[in-house]
């Protein structure tokens, strides 16, 4: 280690130290907290083009809340799938099939459930603070992504038309929305246009992540829209929803209601073509799923982010 500028070896208690921390952090799967950043900034870049400033403050502590309503999330739903045994009939994969910590050290599943409640908690304090701030504008949005965050694995997940839109309205009209009104005083239809584009795609995010997972999925109590209405049918949303996130994009700026180089967003289109042709493509118990996963995270991750440097971009 490097103590002071001094270098170190790791001992024996440092590499028992660390496979105890990955533990700690496993259930609110770290790897995928990179999602609230980026949909914090397509929010800030829509309140800067439309006012020309950003309390640097105010969007930090957006953020935080963001990441601890998605480490929120994440451990609620790694506890549920351990009490209900999803996770043990899933093919896990680098993008789904949760963190597998439970499974290996079950006794941490009650600091799963407690560490999630918290940070839901966090996340509401949080919002609390900023409703005090900017005024009771932000209170729908505020409640809503809540709702989703406490909603989604017990609820949510049991019904095939709010499975599938509520990553969407949590991610997309909750937090890129919610973060354009706190930074820039009010609703905007800027925030409407660049909200919709994590809207759709996070939508697919989930979706595209449940079609290896049908038996696993049915069996653990879930009816989403693959389990309901085929592998088929979820390839047809899957892409339509593609659709409407570019499409969106594309309509904001036609409308003029945000700046053309917001169309670098489109830069992701073969991504998310590519991701669309695996979807369909995809038969149960097919490897051929995991190139699409990828190029649909990466799609997710980086339209927004790209959006909200043409945003940022636009008004200097």
């Amino acid at each position: 280690m490097i103590l002071g500028g001094i270098v170190k070896p790791f001992s024996e208690a440092d590499d028992k130290m660390l496979p105890r921390i990955s533990n700690l952090l496993g259930p609110l799967r770290v790897p995928f907290l990179l999602l609230p950043p980026a949909c914090v900034a397509a929010g800030a870049g829509a309140a800067f083009w439309r006012t020309g400033r950003i309390d640097w403050g105010t969007a930090l502590l957006a953020l935080v809340g963001a990441v601890c309503a998605h480490a929120s999330v994440n451990a609620l739903n790694e506890y549920s799938d351990f009490r209900t045994g999803v996770d043990l009939r899933t093919r896990r994969t680098p993008f789904s099939g949760g963190s597998g910590t439970l499974q290996r050290r079950p006794e941490l599943a009650g600091y799963t459930l407690g560490v999630g409640l918290v940070l839901a908690l966090v996340t509401a304090v949080i919002g609390g603070h900023l409703a005090l701030r900017v005024g009771p504008a932000i209170l729908p949005l505020g409640v809503g992504g809540l709702a989703v965050v406490l909603l989604y694995t017990p609820w949510f997940n049991r019904n095939p038309a709010l499975c599938l839109v509520a990553p969407g309205l949590g991610f997309g009209t909750c937090m890129v929305m919610g973060t354009d009104v706190v930074l820039g005083g009010g609703y905007s239809w800027a925030g409407f246009f660049v909200s919709l584009v994590p809207f759709f795609l996070v939508n697919n995010l989930l979706l595209l992540n449940q079609f290896p997972d049908v038996e696993a999925d049915r069996a653990g109590g879930r009816r989403h829209l693959v389990i309901t209405h085929g592998l088929r049918a979820g390839a047809v949303v899957y892409t339509v929803f593609h659709a409407g996130a570019f499409l969106s994009l594309a309509a904001g700026v036609a409308l003029g209601c945000l700046p053309s180089l917001a169309l670098i967003g489109l830069a992701t289109l073969p991504l998310a073509a590519l991701a669309s042709r695996g979807a369909f493509a995809y038969e149960a118990g097919s490897p051929t799923l995991l190139p699409a996963l990828a190029m649909n995270v990466a799609t997710t991750l980086v339209t927004p982010s790209l959006v909200a440097a043409g945003l940022f971009l636009a008004r200097r």
